[in-house]
Order: C-alpha cells, then sequence, then structure tokens
C-alpha cells in the first residue's frame, strides 16, 4: 500500500509539475485512486483528523471568499488600488514594496490565506491601471504573506496546529518568531528589487492619467461598505483573541460570512460569485492524496528516521528539522506535513526538559512556513492565488512560481540557521 500511495502522489506531483492536466482534476484523479484502492476509506478521508480532509482549511477559504465577494460590490477595492498608485507616483518597485509591506502587516494579524484573499483584487486592479504584469506583483505578495504569516500564531494555519500541540501562547510566538519574520521581510523586499526588475517598466503617461483619479468615486455603497468593515473587523478580532476565544479560524470565517449576508441586502449569487470552488475541491483532492503517505506511513517513517539521525544532539536536531521540513513543506502541503511531524516533535522536546527544547518547535514552525514558499504548491496561500489568477486570466504556472519561490526560500531558510544558533543554542 505505502508503494501504491507513493506511485499515485509522485505521478499527481509530475502532472502538476508539467501542468499537462488541470490541478483540480489531477488532485480528483489522485484522491479517486487512493479511495479505490483501500489506501484510504470514507471513514479515514473525511473525518480522520491527521489523514483526512482538513475541513477547518476548506470552510476558512469559503467564509473568506464569502466575505471578500461581497465587499467587492462596494468597490473598497478599486479605491485601495488608486490609493496605492497613487502613492506610489505610479512606480513599479514602489508599489510592490507599499503592497508587500501592507500584505506582510495583514498576514500576521489575520492569517496568509485571508490576506492573500483580499490583497489580490487590489494587485489586479492597480497592476491593469499602471499596465503592469500582474504576476511578479501576485508572486511577490504570496512570498511575503508566508513569511509575515510566520510571525503569529494565527498567521500562518502550521502556527496554529503547532500552538495547540506545544501549548503555546499568541506572545510566544510573537517573541520568538516576530524578530526573525521581521529581519526577513526587509531582505525579502531587496531581493525583490533584483527577481523581478525586468517588469519594473515605468509607464509616464499611465501614472499621469492615475495621479488625476479620485479614490473616493469608486465606493459605490457607502452602507455596504460598513457593514463590511464592521464584519471584518469582528473576525480579524476574534482571529487574535483565539487563544481567549477558542474558536477556530474556520469558525469565525463562517459566522462572519454569515452575519455579513444577514445584515446587507446582497443576493447570494453575488455572495458567492467570488467563490473559487475549483480552488476548494484541489485542496480536498490533495488533502486525500497527502493522507494516504500519512496512512500507509511514508511520512511518519521518514520523519521517525530523522528523529533516529539526531541520537538526542539538540543543535543538530534543530537544524534537521529546520531544513528538512523546509523541503518537505516544498512539496508536500504544510498543513498535513505539521499535524504529521507535531507528535514526533513533542517527542524530541521531552527529551530536552526546560526552555532549551523549545528550540525545536521553531524550528519547525520557521521550516514548515517558510519551505511553503518554494513550489506552487507548498502552501495553502499559493494555490489560493493561482486559483484567482487563473479564474482572472492570467495564468501563472508551477515553474514561473517556482522559479521565484525556490531563491526565496532557500536564502529565508538559511537566514535562519544563525538566528537559531545566536538566540537558543550558542
Amino acid at each position: 500500500m505505502a508503494l501504491a500511495a507513493i506511485v499515485i502522489f509522485v505521478g499527481a506531483y509530475v502532472l502538476l509539475i508539467t501542468e499537462k492536466v488541470h490541478r483540480t482534476k489531477v488532485a480528483l484523479g489522485g484522491a479517486a485512486l487512493m479511495l479505490l484502492l483501500h489506501i484510504m476509506d470514507a471513514e479515514t478521508a473525511f473525518h480522520d483528523v491527521h489523514a483526512g480532509i482538513d475541513w477547518n482549511v476548506i470552510f476558512l477559504l469559503l467564509g473568506m471568499m464569502v466575505i471578500v465577494s461581497i465587499m467587492r460590490l462596494t468597490g473598497v477595492f478599486e479605491y485601495l488600488a488608486i490609493w496605492a498608485a497613487k502613492r506610489a507616483r505610479g512606480k513599479p518597485y514602489r508599489l510592490m514594496v507599499m503592497l508587500c509591506v501592507i500584505t506582510a502587516i495583514a498576514s500576521a494579524l489575520l492569517d496568509n490565506v485571508t490576506t492573500i484573499l483580499l490583497i489580490a483584487p487590489v494587485t489586479f486592479l492597480v497592476c491593469d491601471r499602471l499596465g503592469l504584469r500582474v504576476a511578479p506583483f501576485l508572486i511577490a505578495e504570496v512570498l511575503v504573506s508566508n513569511i509575515g504569516g510566520a510571525a503569529t500564531l494565527v498567521g500562518d494555519p502550521p502556527n496554529i496546529i503547532i500552538a495547540s500541540r506545544a501549548d503555546l501562547s499568541f506572545n510566544d510566538f510573537l517573541v520568538h518568531m516576530a524578530p526573525i519574520a521581521l529581519l526577513l521581510i526587509v531582505v525579502f523586499l531587496l531581493m525583490c528589487r533584483v527577481l523581478f526588475r525586468k517588469d519594473f517598466v515605468f509607464d509616464p503617461e499611465r501614472a499621469a492619467n492615475v495621479m488625476t483619479l479620485n479614490e473616493r468615486e469608486a465606493i459605490n455603497d457607502p452602507k455596504l461598505l460598513v457593514q463590511s468593515l464592521l464584519v471584518l473587523a469582528l473576525v480579524l478580532a476574534a482571529f487574535v483573541l483565539h487563544p481567549v476565544l477558542h474558536y477556530e479560524p474556520s469558525i469565525v470565517a463562517l459566522l462572519g460570512a454569515g452575519l455579513l449576508v444577514l445584515v446587507t441586502q446582497v443576493e447570494m449569487d453575488d455572495a458567492l460569485h467570488d467563490v473559487e470552488w475549483s480552488t476548494l475541491v484541489f485542496f480536498a483532492g490533495l488533502f486525500i492524496m497527502v493522507g494516504g503517505l500519512v496512512e500507509t506511513g511514508v511520512i511518519g517513517d521518514l520523519s521517525q528516521a530523522a528523529v533516529d539521525w539526531t541520537d538526542g544532539r539538540l543543535g543538530f536536531a534543530s537544524y534537521l528539522l529546520l531544513g528538512g521540513s523546509a523541503g518537505l513543506s516544498a512539496i508536500v502541503d504544510n498543513i498535513p506535513y505539521v499535524a504529521t511531524m507535531s507528535p514526533i516533535v513533542a517527542e524530541l522536546v521531552a527529551e530536552h526538559p526546560g526552555e532549551s527544547g523549545q528550540v525545536l518547535w521553531w524550528a519547525l514552525a520557521l521550516g514548515a512556513d517558510l519551505g511553503g514558499n518554494a513550489t506552487a504548491i507548498g502552501a495553502s496561500a499559493n494555490v489560493v492565488a493561482l486559483g484567482i489568477a487563473d479564474r482572472n486570466g492570467r495564468h501563472i504556472s508551477f515553474w514561473e512560481f517556482t522559479k521565484y519561490g525556490l531563491v526565496v526560500t532557500a536564502v529565508t531558510v538559511a537566514l535562519c540557521f544563525p538566528y537559531l544558533w545566536l538566540r537558543y543554542l550558542m
């Protein structure tokens, strides 16, 4: 069974890379084979916490997509697009920095998937206004969202899993993860100047036209905007207060979407218009395929082998966990990966009593969060962004994303090694 699961997953991954078949078809086909061969059964695929579909992710995405769909009707995204373009004076690099800073801050307070859902519409509009290619801006935002999301407990779904398993608080993540995340954001913004330099084409005529626009005229439904912002603020507050309220982000997103639908006069067709159904189905299929690897013990065996190699050496274990997590999160979505690794890391931490062993949790979090940047399917935000691009007729290929993601992952993960050594292992 393990060999069959590996063959199915590798075959699906090859198809995803080559893009010969639509990724949703690949995910559904791979999931179907896992079920057909009894590698997974219905109970495991749909109900198992570790090997099945992560419904928290699915419904978090669905709830936030509904909120974004309703907010789009207000014209607020057009407002933000014009505002950002005017503040950047139409200069592409300055605009990218501005959008990336907004994305990084939002990703730390919300989560990176929600942030991409909110920032992507703005990106499409402002790039269209300035005649810029949208792919570099969207890719940069996804990459920085994964970096910024690493800073807090609620910023990236793997962090929530780690916090629950390790009994870590919001403040623990803020103290230990935020400093390195801030440094990596600065480094990334400098890298953008080189990585995307060919796309920074300044068009004085388009920039001049944008400067004459009045962003306030873009708001076409002030009442709906106020209602949407109030609900979004409540959702944001509930995300941040998760350690106190104990409501899962998926529940918060669904409650927010339901509240917004109830208090407004928006038709359901309009509320559901921007829901990325294809992306949601892709995630479901991907979770089942990865679950097949979990269920047959493939991921567990790889992880256990890594634990055996460490042989009680804290520094070596930390570095192996950081590098190994980054590598595996590049090819396996970091949510099921962290869910699989958490029990093993808990055993490692138990071998190092006191605060010294906590470095292993930070190594796992950094490796999983940053490693997700390496490929187009390494993190949830990546998949969502590519789905939005496809929906808007701006296809971003697996390799176009990955050629940038690999470089950014290599640099950011490399900087984490001295950070762990200087702060925890000296």
